[in-house]
């Protein structure tokens, strides 16, 4: 199969993707109610779309195209609303967070869908470990080229957007020590990762199809990399991001996202380098363990200095575009949790360490879902 020929999008255009927890509201377990909530959002007029996931207390969804932060967060809030009705019919919830933290996961079950059960045929047991929730943003590129070198310059900021969105600190009832254990997950799939270094879609293309020609590849859904291409709409798509317990959250971290896609069309700071990816894993590592306490190794200098900081001095680089696109709410958001050290990941270890039950703990994220406040 040959490589899509890369669609043409409006620059810094964003669209966001929520993958979201469905749990009985008895002990707050993950419950298999994708296939009823569904059929029950089906009746409701919205923006974007409602789809689901690998296994059946999973549902994602999905903006349509949006110019800004709070064009997203004005899609999700109906979208948002909706399912929280169509919950409440079905006496379930809706959560956000990227891991339940104590459902085991040989108890699910593959959402019944071809493609679904073809990579449960061929990744076993990992398929259903996958019920885990990421949050995936798309940007708009002004071409193919353009958006690989908006992909690799926005690599170098992984580590912001995993310590910014970390909301997986418990696995199976345990606290890994780790902000987002989410990440781990992903990294068993044999093409998770970054994507290849390629600034021209020439190069990309003939890299896809050695790929392709191995029969490992068949088309740019087999790599689970943390940013990929994607051609179809013409964008980008960032894949770290943890769901976060809120719809505004998710918003503010796209707002993120466009700024830094702004700063980069604008005024060009870098030329990205094979060598950027020297200290990628290590900083992807530092950020999912420790969170806002990480620390950030600069690839351009090798000098080491706290995530915290780093992430403060781009939100003070990008201030000015980031007021051109409508973010400077978004980020101010961000900013005041960052100088806190607050990210969700501390919220839910805040909450269990007050109530010693995880189970109430998923119990009071549903309501922060919902837009009541804890």
């Amino acid at each position: 199969m040959s490589l899509e020929a890369f669609t043409h999008s409006e620059p810094l255009t964003l669209g966001v993707e929520l993958e979201l927890q469905l749990v009985n509201t008895n002990d707050y377990d993950l419950a298999p109610y994708a296939e009823d909530m569904l059929r029950l959002m089906k009746k409701t007029p919205l923006p974007g779309s409602v789809v689901p996931e690998m296994t059946n207390s999973m549902i994602e969804i999905c903006t349509g195209i949006c110019h800004s932060a709070s064009e997203v967060l004005g899609q999700l809030t109906p979208i948002r609303d909706a399912l929280v009705k169509s919950a409440d019919k079905l006496n379930i919830a809706v959560v956000g967070g990227g891991t339940h933290p104590f459902q085991q996961w040989h108890e699910r079950r593959i959402y019944d869908k071809p493609r679904f059960r073809e990579l449960s045929e061929l990744y076993g047991y990992l398929s259903k470990q996958f019920t885990i929730f990421g949050q995936h943003v798309h940007i708009g590129c002004p071409d193919a080229n353009a958006a690989l070198l908006m992909l690799h310059r926005m690599s170098r900021y992984i580590p912001h957007f995993i310590a910014l969105s970390a909301s997986s600190p418990y696995v199976q009832g345990q606290d890994t020590a780790f902000d987002s254990a989410r990440l781990n997950s992903v990294f068993a799939f044999p093409l998770s990762g970054r994507a290849p270094f390629a600034l021209t879609w020439d190069d990309f293309t003939t890299y896809f199809n050695k790929m392709t020609r191995t029969g490992v590849v068949k088309s740019m859904k087999d790599f689970y990399w943390d940013i990929r291409p994607k051609p179809e709409f013409g964008t980008i798509e960032i894949r770290v991001f943890d769901t976060p317990l809120t719809i505004e959250r998710a918003a503010a971290l796209a707002g993120y996202v466009q700024s830094l896609g702004a700063w980069f069309l604008a005024d060009q700071p870098f030329i990205p380098e094979e060598d950027d990816y020297l200290v990628y894993t290590y900083n992807r590592f530092q950020a999912c363990r420790f969170g806002m306490d990480a620390v950030y190794v600069d690839p351009a200098t090798g000098d080491h200095m706290p995530l915290r900081e780093h992430i403060l001095r781009t939100m003070d680089k990008i201030a000015g575009h980031a007021a051109v696109q409508g973010a400077s709410s978004a980020m101010h958001m961000l900013r005041t949790e960052v100088e806190a050290g607050q990210n969700d990941a501390r919220w839910l270890r805040q909450r269990q360490s007050e109530e010693q039950l995880l189970a109430e703990v998923s119990r009071q994220a549903a309501q922060r879902f919902r837009g009541i406040p804890a």
